[in-house]
């Protein structure tokens, strides 16, 4: 299998882990780029459901190695909770099939108060999990933050945490937050690296060598396209590069040793917290939500849903160059009468057909539609493209013509086997 990186091309939330699973198979690395533990993939095996937060979807494969790459902020606490639970239900985690990079960002306890207190502090709030990656991100960006690296020696990293700690308190004084006693974060941080010790390494280096052996790679992405810092709903973003080149940035993989790209779209379009969704439609998150989908993977919050937005995920193909698209979720729209697709949007009197970057402007936007009729039967039996209904069928070849990106895969449902080739 050619090396492939996987993105979301609607603001998450799209079902990657499930691709990503299924992709796995034909690959030798997983690596996970960029995002922290405010991600969710969720895999659904033989009625088994694993919720992955940091650790990459491959580690449910044996064989595959899974790497934590330098782009990815850790809260080395979680990721050994995490650890802890996949042994506990009989998966191997160890330091052969786990890597993490010496060069990843460490998520430390202010940074999760920072980041609720930002948060509760907004007029316009952004919806994030709370969970200290804006702010870790922050400290990356102003070279202050501390590293996987510092972990290695324990003595190092009492005296740089200690130092931090320090520095830290004082800023949170002056937020008027309550400082953040050292001694217990040391010994709980201290009992993490212990565990991580061993998973710890030059990641950068690992992937070359697997590059120079013909290795297969599969670039997990998390969050979406929309999400991104640069290229999405601007402040309504998390704070990495979810996009295609952000992959590359965040492993250290140069885009010429890249073969595909894999755009991830639901049927219909969703998003968690703030921030502007052009084809909101109140009666299909009903609709969605009475049925029991749509909640947060992470966080269990209800997420927004609307029609499939062709401008958007027409825009993400083209930032991303996207080769093949996997279409998930099909099912959800069952047992509707007619399925409606954006094709362009409306803002001041004129149509436009790329998302503006003004978020304003972009909340102001009105959705130009196309109705097409609904195939008003269940589909989550259907393994194979040719057993779709007619009507499943064209929605699809719709959506293939509006997004300049060819359908490779379909998914009928949350289980591996609900997965299969297009056409």
């Amino acid at each position: 299998m050619a090396n492939t990186i996987l993105i979301g091309a609607q603001w998450g939330d799209e079902g990657k882990g499930k691709i990503i699973d299924y992709l796995t198979r034909g690959v030798d690395v997983v690596v996970r780029t960029q995002g922290g533990n405010n991600a969710g993939h969720t895999i659904v095996i033989r009625a088994e459901r694993y919720v992955l937060s940091l650790v990459p979807s491959g580690i449910l494969h044996a064989g595959k190695v899974c790497v934590l790459a330098n782009g990815v902020v850790i809260d080395p606490v979680s990721l050994c909770a995490e650890i802890a639970g996949l042994r506990k239900r009989g998966i191997h985690v160890g330091s052969d099939n786990l890597l993490v990079s010496d060069r990843a960002h460490v998520v430390l306890p202010h940074h999760r108060s920072l980041d609720a207190q930002r948060e509760d502090r907004r007029s316009g709030r952004i919806g994030t999990t709370k969970r200290g990656i804006g702010p870790a991100y922050a400290d990356k960006i102003s070279r202050t933050g501390l590293r996987m690296t510092d972990l290695i020696d324990a003595q190092k990293f009492s005296a740089r945490l200690r130092d931090r700690m320090r520095e830290v308190n004082r800023f949170l004084k002056l937020q008027a937050l309550a400082p953040i006693a050292a001694g217990p974060v040391q010994r709980e941080y201290e009992r993490a690296a212990a565990i991580l010790r061993p998973h710890i390494t030059d990641t950068v280096s690992f992937l070359h060598r697997m590059l120079a052996r013909k290795m297969s790679m599969l670039f997990e992405g998390a969050q979406g396209t929309f999400l991104d810092i640069d290229h999405g709903t601007y402040p309504f973003v998390t704070s990495s590069s979810t996009t295609a080149g952000g992959a590359c940035t965040g492993s250290g993989v140069p885009p010429n040793r890249i073969d595909r790209v894999v755009g991830v779209m639901k049927a219909y379009t969703t998003r968690v917290g703030g921030g502007p969704l052009p084809t909101e439609d109140e009666a299909l998150s009903q609709c969605l939500h009475e049925m029991g989908r749509e909640f947060g993977a992470v966080t269990g919050r209800a997420r927004r849903c609307g029609w499939f937005d062709a401008v958007a995920t027409g825009f993400a193909v083209k930032v991303n160059g996207v080769d093949h698209l996997a279409v998930t979720n099909l099912d959800g729209l069952d047992g509707l009468d007619a399925v409606r697709v954006c094709v362009a949007y409306r803002l001041h009197g004129k149509t436009i057909v790329v998302p503006p970057a003004d978020v304003m402007d972009l909340a102001q936007c009105e959705p130009v539609y196309v109705d097409l009729p609904g195939w008003r039967k269940p589909i989550d039996h259907v393994r194979r493209y040719a057993d779709l209904p007619p009507r499943a069928r064209a929605y699809l070849r719709k959506l293939q013509a509006l997004t300049g990106a060819p359908l490779k895969w379909i998914s009928v449902g949350p289980s591996r086997s609900q997965t299969f080739l297009a056409g």
